[in-house]
């Protein structure tokens, strides 16, 4: 999920797996799957950004873990 801004200065809150495109015309558009469009302040760099170290930290944890998991197994044998 990513923080952006509409046009008239309202923050929204967007899940990243749902937008199937962005557009920087003079405004931002970003595409949902379902169709939706969405006009924002964000330039699609900084958008791509956001979506970008979103996605790093939800699989952190994960790679954290998988580390972890080897490290333990390694000690084992």
């Amino acid at each position: 999920m990513i923080h952006v801004t509409r046009l008239d200065g309202s923050d929204m809150v967007v899940n990243v797996d749902q937008i199937a495109w962005i557009e920087g015309m003079p405004d931002t558009v970003i595409s949902l799957m379902n169709g939706e469009k969405l006009l924002v302040r964000e330039a699609p760099d900084q958008l791509v950004a956001r979506a970008k170290e979103f996605k790093r930290a939800v699989a952190m944890p994960i790679v954290r873990r998988f580390g972890e998991h080897v490290e333990d197994a390694g000690e084992r044998s």
